[in-house]
């Protein structure tokens, strides 16, 4: 027995399959200007077709004018900018706002996404749609229950939106409104003050949970799990930060120390948490946020999971390799964060897999494995470092792990091979190929077929190393097939698109036949 048997039970404990892939990055016939929630919908379809029951997203919370899915200004609120439009009950009737579709359709023939000109478009138009149809939203009694429901959050986060707009997307630190949280009557007099404004952001977050939810709802009667992405930390500039301050340790930075990647080590600028505060409150605010995902989720990475144990805290004005460790005291890191992974896994029913990637001590792996909780297990980097670096077999990988070829930060399987000659060398040692500076497609799809038959029970990777087999499918230049580049602040970054639309992914013969050869019966 562990403590995670029950999460186990409803997923089922044995091999899963599935695709990593970013809510953005889709593009259907029926999208406008980036993915939407709708698009997932044939997306489950194909998966079904194709023996495959996960579909992993990264995060989707409304993180402002900022593309990065990482840097949200809300734990809870999900990004607008994934309503799906064309779905919006009586769009069609509006003749005014099909103007605005057809502009918002015109950004979907570009290579990547254009962030500026689809925040402006999709504002513009679900306002639109707002001074329409939202008076009959908001006096619905579905829309009177999801306010219920999520007052504990939804509240506090329209005020804070509000406020961001109105202080043209200033910092709450520079606003002339402090955080009223605590002070009743100056929150209901700013609440009369923007009481529109907030009545429209809460709209929207009912649009958005409603259509996610049903995604969800389709997906689970096909078999389909989905499963989301809780990162561990949240912008200091955040509704969050700005409600609860009590809540962060606001003098301190979090980041990573100096390593072998990074020589000065690296500065998030995320404040820390105050755990102290967090345990006194019964860990009120974390549990409120899994059981708000609870809906449209049915498993969860756990981004960072040794900062749950231990944070690299880098004081204000300092550089990264001036931060330390908080806990500071090592004998304590496995007793916090041992209690904070048991609050998580009692808040929820949904599962967690771990992203335990890069430096992690021992204890922690051996932590999350007494727990239930799976590991991430990048085939490239799974060697014994320790020792003689030899790549470590797949049969000898923990049954609680989930097996990948890439993730959202790394290169694709093709571009390390190009761009890595001697780990490409040692990795094709260990499978005894010969090794030519080029992947070969039949090689590449050896290591995706040798990915679904490791020991882990999950088995995911990003849906573009599935879609690279075929030229007609992916980007003719490879690294065009990168999400991120980790350090880096480029407009490329969180803006890849999928060359195919899922439409023609769905007719395509031989991907069939490919997912048909990898995913064992």
């Amino acid at each position: 027995m562990s403590p995670s048997d029950s999460h186990w039970q409803r997923i089922g404990f044995k091999h899963h399959h599935g695709i990593n892939i970013p809510l953005f990055s889709l593009r259907t016939n029926n999208s406008s200007g980036i993915g939407e929630f709708n698009d997932l919908l044939p997306l489950v379809d194909w998966c079904q077709a194709n023996k495959l029951d996960v579909i992993q997203l990264l995060p989707l919370n409304d993180s402002g004018l900022d593309p990065s899915p990482y840097n949200a200004l809300s734990a809870f609120a999900l990004s607008p900018i994934y309503i799906s439009l064309k779905a919006l009950p009586n769009v069609e009737k509006h003749t005014q706002l099909a103007s605005l579709l057809n502009d918002l359709k015109k950004l979907d023939q570009a290579q990547t996404i254009d962030y500026p000109q689809l925040f402006k478009l999709k504002d513009r138009f679900l306002r639109a749609y707002a001074h329409l149809e939202g008076e009959k939203i908001v006096h619905s009694e579905p829309f009177k229950a999801f306010v219920q429901k999520q007052k504990g959050w939804l509240a506090g986060y329209s005020l804070f939106k509000a406020l961001k707009i109105k202080n043209l997307w200033k910092s709450w630190e520079d606003w002339p409104e402090k955080s009223p949280l605590k002070n009743p009557e100056a929150f209901q007099k700013l609440s009369t003050q923007y009481e529109s404004e907030i009545q429209f952001h809460s709209y929207c977050q009912f649009l958005a949970y409603q259509q996610l939810t049903a995604v969800k709802t389709y997906a689970n009667q096909k078999g389909i799990w989905i499963k989301g992405d809780i990162p561990i930390q949240i912008s200091r500039d955040s509704a969050d930060v700005w409600l609860n301050p009590e809540l962060f340790q606001l003098q301190y930075s979090a980041g990573a120390p100096p390593d072998y990647y990074a020589k000065e080590g690296q500065n998030w600028g995320f404040p820390i948490y105050n755990w102290e505060q967090l345990e006194k409150e019964n860990y009120r605010w974390w549990r409120s946020r899994l059981k708000t995902a609870e809906p449209i989720y049915d498993l969860y990475r756990i981004d960072h999971v040794v900062g749950f144990f231990r944070i690299w805290a880098i004081p204000l004005g300092k550089k990264a390799r001036e931060g330390s460790f908080i806990p500071q005291d090592e004998r304590v890191w496995i007793d916090h964060g041992k209690k904070i992974m048991l609050m998580m896994l009692e808040a929820s029913s949904m599962l967690p897999i771990a992203e335990d990637l890069g430096t992690v001590p021992p204890a922690v792996r051996a932590c999350l494995q007494e727990l239930g909780i799976c590991g991430t297990k990048v085939m490239r980097w799974e060697r014994m470092w320790e020792e003689d670096s030899r790549f470590i077999p797949y049969y000898d990988y923990p049954l609680e792990s989930m097996t990948t070829v890439s993730t959202h930060d790394s290169e694709t399987v093709r571009m390390w091979w190009f761009n890595q000659p001697q780990e490409a060398k040692d990795f094709a040692q260990f499978k005894g190929w010969r090794y030519t500076t080029e992947l070969s497609q039949e090689n590449h799809r050896q290591i995706l077929w040798d990915s679904h038959r490791t020991r882990s029970l999950f088995h995911i990777n990003l849906l573009p190393e599935y879609l690279m087999q075929f030229r007609e499918l992916s980007w003719a230049n490879p690294a065009d097939e990168r999400i991120n580049v980790p350090g880096t602040i480029t407009p490329k970054n969180w803006a890849y698109r999928l060359r195919p639309t899922l439409e023609t992914i769905l007719k395509h013969d031989r991907l069939a036949d490919l997912m048909t050869d990898l995913i064992p019966a």
